[in-house]
């Protein structure tokens, strides 16, 4: 038995066929086009995001020896997305999550005194990344687009939800709290759509999703819509919980570390609410069809891996991020050299979007090589930063995927920095992975987190060897020296 995961992302749509051992038997990847209409606004087409999943779909299925038992879906978080209930067509483009037009708005309520009750409510901060202040935008900036909501014409959702409607032809209206936790309506004790937060948003409820456990019986594909094919649609999480679940950390402790653009570092609270004093958010990890909740605490790292293709676009130190390691093994320390990539601010656990990129410790002796060993160190320190305010020392153990996990001088840096082991599984796109084990578990495919765990496999263990301290300490002094915060 097989399950077909759609990993829906930022850049574009990779759909996976994975087998009952755990292996990916087959593959399917298209991008779509990313919209600017304005400095600091970024839009998705829809259709166009609809269209990439079709074309994934349809090549990781010519790939497979078998039509897979169900689909999982996973997706970029915190879009906010608009549709006719009853044709599907979006009325405009969508509003991603990296869009920062809602800053002022934000600004505002917060002014107004209004961000420890909306914390407290949903473990988030008031900030233009989460979803409700984009719709607080488009009933003001869109009357057309939002007549159809307050009409009850047009529903409102995200990514997986609106995947979800045209996967059903628009039989299903539903989201998981992974995702609904997102979006600043959600109430972390209640496990619902909260009104109070709904009317300081002015977003109608009748329009939202219905929330769901993330995996079980959620809805099925219609052939009409999806390939001709009629399968369960058996799993459903946003991006990094989907990953948390894809590396198994099913028990309460266990840490991962997702390696992209950016870094988010999970670690999974169990059944509490852990709060954070210290610029960490509080996130629904996965309900149970039973409805018992476990929750997460999250690091946001905005640049990361992005500070590496920064080196190769923006300077032209390197040809191809992959050669950033065999640069910075050339010599063996920064020289001194830091880096702070704060490219687009600072986010955990300092969250300032103002801060500024920094590089300090420069001299006559200083090269390529120095620089580019220095970003590496950059990326280290930062997730040392999260981990260290997360579990109040260093992580036991911490999982590590995504792109730049291929890097073997960077994990053995993460690993000397953390004082800890890290461990980098075999499938590092553990994104889909977790949409596939959540979708197999909904459908019978696998039993028990158990068995799930049995299909993990390590590709390599970085022991932790000598820590440099003073390293740290002046990555510290520069973070400051980059921040705008007293």
């Amino acid at each position: 038995m097989s399950v077909l995961a759609i990993d829906a992302g930022t850049t574009g749509v990779t759909a996976l066929v994975v087998t009952d051992d755990g292996r990916i038997e087959s593959r399917g990847y298209q991008e779509f086009a990313q919209h600017f209409p304005e400095p600091g606004w970024v839009e998705h087409n829809p259709e166009e995001i609809w269209q990439a999943a079709l074309s994934a779909c349809a090549a990781a299925l010519r790939g497979a020896t078998s039509t897979p038992a169900c689909v999982g879906i996973t997706n970029q978080r915190e879009t906010a997305v608009l549709w006719d209930r009853r044709t599907l067509a979006a009325p405009r483009r969508a509003i991603v999550w990296q869009d920062r037009r809602t800053a002022g708005s934000c600004a505002r309520l917060r002014e107004q005194g209004h961000e420890p009750r909306v914390s407290e409510l949903t473990g988030l901060r008031l900030d233009p990344y989460f979803t409700a202040s984009k719709l607080t935008w488009l009933a003001e900036h869109d009357p057309r687009a939002w007549a159809g909501v307050t009409d009850g014409d047009v529903v409102i959702g995200t990514v997986d939800s609106y995947l979800i409607a045209r996967l059903t032809g628009g039989a299903r209206h539903i989201t998981d709290p992974s995702n609904a936790s997102r979006t600043l309506l959600y109430g972390l004790a209640s496990g619902g759509w909260e009104p109070e937060l709904c009317e300081l948003f002015g977003v109608p409820e009748a329009a939202l999703p219905e929330i769901v456990p993330n995996y079980g019986e959620l809805g099925r594909t219609a052939p009409g819509a999806f390939l001709g094919l009629d399968l369960p649609i058996s799993g459903v999480a946003g991006d990094q919980q989907a990953a948390l679940f894809g590396q198994t950390c099913f028990a309460v402790g266990d840490v991962k570390c997702t390696y992209g653009t950016g870094s988010f570092i999970l670690t999974n609270t169990g059944g509490e609410i852990v709060r954070s004093a210290a610029g960490l958010l509080t996130t629904v990890a996965w309900q149970k069809p039973s409805g018992e909740l476990t929750y997460a605490l999250e690091g946001s790292i905005f640049v990361t891996g992005a500070a590496v293709q920064w080196l190769r676009d923006g300077l032209g130190l390197i040809g191809t991020a992959p050669e950033s390691e065999a640069l910075a093994r050339t010599v063996p320390d920064s020289g001194g050299v830091v880096f702070v990539p704060a490219l687009t601010g600072l986010g955990a656990p300092h969250w300032d979007p103002e801060a500024r990129g920094l590089i300090t410790g420069i001299t006559r002796g200083t090269t390529r090589a120095h620089l580019v060993r220095a970003t590496l160190e950059a990326i280290a320190f930062e997730v040392r930063d999260v981990v260290e305010v997360m579990t109040g020392g260093s992580a036991p153990v911490l999982k590590a995927d995504g792109g730049a996990s291929a890097n073997d001088l960077l994990m053995q840096l993460q690993a000397d920095q953390l004082g800890a082991v890290v461990e980098r599984p075999v499938i590092q796109e553990t994104t889909a992975l977790g949409a596939a084990f959540l979708a197999g578990l909904g459908a019978g495919v696998w039993g028990s987190a158990d068995e799930l765990r049995k299909t993990w496999q390590l590709d390599r263990r970085f022991e932790p060897g000598e820590r440099d301290d003073a390293a740290y300490r002046r990555w510290q002094a520069a973070v400051r020296l980059a921040s705008t915060h007293d």
